[in-house]
């Protein structure tokens, strides 16, 4: 399903189905977009009693001849930094889209920007998004039709450049999410590695990047025995993706795991919830996701993709607990676990993307439930021998609104990893594990040192019973566009000086 569409606009136009005033504690409605009418309507409900402008408190006025008008309060001191201020504008829409709304027009109090484009690309892609539905699979009979257009009433000066500036990120970003949710909560029996391998071609071509697929026989010239492992055991054979984009500016290499189910193999994992484990392919999704939004913003950067898809199931020619496999960078490692499938993809993709000398690496992937289990579902974890390429990826998911917290990525960490037969083996045990995963990672990147792992467990997608939040998220595009951008940024400043 396509986002909504955002405009930025000085006055609200006629020919809206709805229109919401957002309202700080304390103050009174900023009406000066608003149509008189609409105006003296704000203002009324602000002042009847028992108004307080409290975060989450809301009034409404209809009008048969025009759109229904809500004021909705924001608490005192309303911060556009705080990821609250970005549920409300998506809670807003999604009030809209119930009451019939198409187009929305929406008033923020004067000054909430303060000229921040990240801020206004964080509100504008809440709002872009709040209609999302994966709705491939369904009759369409009975569904609440989306809001299609939100317009964001911003005066003139320096708010509104911010605005502009925002808006465009916001639906280069948007869109790629979208896109990004509806891979990762395509079905598994569509979405297979061969399928994946597809829609990244189909990227390729759209944006004008090269696209390489390895199958079998490649990965096996190549020596990449964890990928050839863990897709073993499947009727759907694994596949290798290699996408470069761009021509200019720093080389960036982007690595996703793409297990596009995974039964935990031998080591089977328990029935419940294993249907949650088509989304063990989002790490893939977010990499082709940040190559879509890339090249819609023309971003001024280098970037190479390594996609390993690999679906893990189990028959006759499954790999095994005390199995020894090689990957491409000639470690050997012991298998323990099947169900630490995600680190042997990665070990031959990261091996392929290192041996490439990218100047920066990142690596998405749904790794560890530890980490999970550490940071909640709304937090990822983030491992880095680099501090600054840390500190830099910290405040992109801040700018943005995702949540993103270092974890440790101490040495001892990698002597839980050593092997008793093998360099290393898959599984490091109970304690730590989230990073002694990200330990085992760090032995595929050679002497890259600017590299970072974003266990992306948590935060990837909603899981559980509630089927209207149920999907995934889409989570670490827009993180990882913002610091595409902040990257490029600097070393235009660099090659000027």
């Amino acid at each position: 399903m396509s986002p909504a569409r955002i405009r930025i606009v000085t006055s609200l136009p006629a020919g809206l189905d709805r229109i919401v005033v957002f309202v700080a504690a304390g103050a009174a409605p900023a009406v000066a977009a608003l149509e008189p009418a609409f105006g003296r309507t704000a203002r009324a409900l602000a002042a009847r009693r028992g108004w307080e402008g409290n975060l989450g408190q809301r009034r409404e006025a209809g009008d048969p001849a025009g759109p229904s008008l809500e004021i909705a309060g924001l608490g005192s001191a309303p911060d556009s930094a705080d990821p609250r201020l970005g549920v409300e504008i998506a809670a807003a829409v999604t009030r809209a889209a119930a009451a019939g709304a198409r187009r929305l027009g929406i008033v923020l109090p004067r000054g909430l920007i303060g000229g921040d484009p990240a801020a206004v690309a964080r509100l504008a892609r809440h709002a872009a998004l709040a209609g999302y539905r994966f709705v491939r699979y369904r009759e369409r009979s009975g569904e609440t039709a989306p809001v299609g257009e939100v317009l964001f009433a911003v005066p003139e000066g320096e708010e509104a450049g911010a605005w502009r500036t925002g808006q465009r990120t916001a639906t280069a970003v948007a869109a790629a999410v979208a896109w990004t949710r509806d891979l990762a909560n395509t079905p598994p029996n569509e979405a297979t590695p061969a399928w994946m391998a597809t829609q990244a071609r189909a990227l390729a071509r759209r944006v004008g990047a090269r696209a390489t697929v390895l199958g079998p026989a490649q990965l096996r010239q190549r020596g990449m025995g964890g990928i050839l492992a863990v897709g073993g055991g499947s009727a759907h054979p694994p596949r290798m993706v290699r996408l470069a984009w761009g021509s200019r500016g720093p080389r960036v290499a982007i690595v996703g795991k793409g297990v596009t189910f995974d039964s935990g193999g031998i080591s089977i994992k328990p029935a419940a919830a294993m249907d949650e484990m088509k989304w063990d392919k989002c790490g893939a999704c977010t990499a082709l996701g940040i190559l879509h939004a890339a090249a819609a913003l023309a971003l001024p950067v280098r970037l190479r993709l390594y996609l390993p898809l690999a679906e893990n199931l189990l028959d006759g020619s499954a790999y095994r607990p005390g199995d020894i496999v090689r990957c491409a960078n000639g470690k050997t490692v012991e298998i323990l676990n099947t169900d630490a499938e995600g680190r042997l993809i990665l070990a031959d993709a990261l091996a392929w993307a290192a041996a490439e000398r990218p100047e920066r690496l990142l690596e998405f992937s749904t790794l560890t439930g530890a980490c999970a289990v550490a940071l909640g579902q709304r937090t990822a974890g983030l491992f880095s021998p680099d501090d600054q390429l840390a500190g830099d990826l910290l405040a992109a998911a801040t700018a943005t609104g995702e949540r993103l917290w270092r974890l440790p990525l101490w040495p001892e960490f990698l002597e839980e990893m050593r092997g008793a037969h093998a360099d290393l083996r898959n599984s490091g045990g109970r304690w730590g594990g989230a990073s002694t995963a990200a330990a085992f990672l760090s032995q595929f990147v050679g002497d890259l040192t600017s590299w970072a792992h974003l266990d992306i467990a948590g935060p990837a997608y909603v899981g559980g019973e509630d089927r209207s939040r149920r999907g995934a998220t889409g989570y670490g595009v827009a993180t990882a566009i913002h610091w595409l951008s902040e990257v490029a940024s600097r070393e235009r400043l660099r090659r000027r000086r």
